[in-house]
């Protein structure tokens, strides 16, 4: 799946963090932001810095993948479903 808005990679973001067992402040410090930046890209903020944002994506190890192909709806066989991390974020929510 491809993620489509600054709420979805939020989603990821969080999920990521939180599989790791880092708290957000943790995560904040190892990038040289905020506690607040994070909470702020993880509820979807569509301005975060760019910068801080792929520092964030290299520390939990998330693969940013810029390939052009054709459009698929199938998530790789060797990567996160990201349609199911964004489903739950949204079922969470209040």
């Amino acid at each position: 799946m491809l993620i489509r808005t600054p709420a979805d990679l939020g989603a990821v973001i969080r999920d990521r963090r939180k599989h790791l067992k880092l708290d957000q402040a943790t995560l904040a410090r190892r990038i040289g932001a905020s506690r607040q930046w994070v909470i702020e890209v993880e509820r979807g903020h569509p301005r975060a810095e760019l910068a801080l944002v792929l520092r964030a994506i290299d520390i939990l190890g998330i693969r940013l993948d810029a390939t052009v192909g054709p459009e698929t709806n199938e998530p790789p066989s060797d990567g996160v479903d990201i349609d199911a991390i964004v489903a739950s974020a949204r079922k969470a929510k209040p």
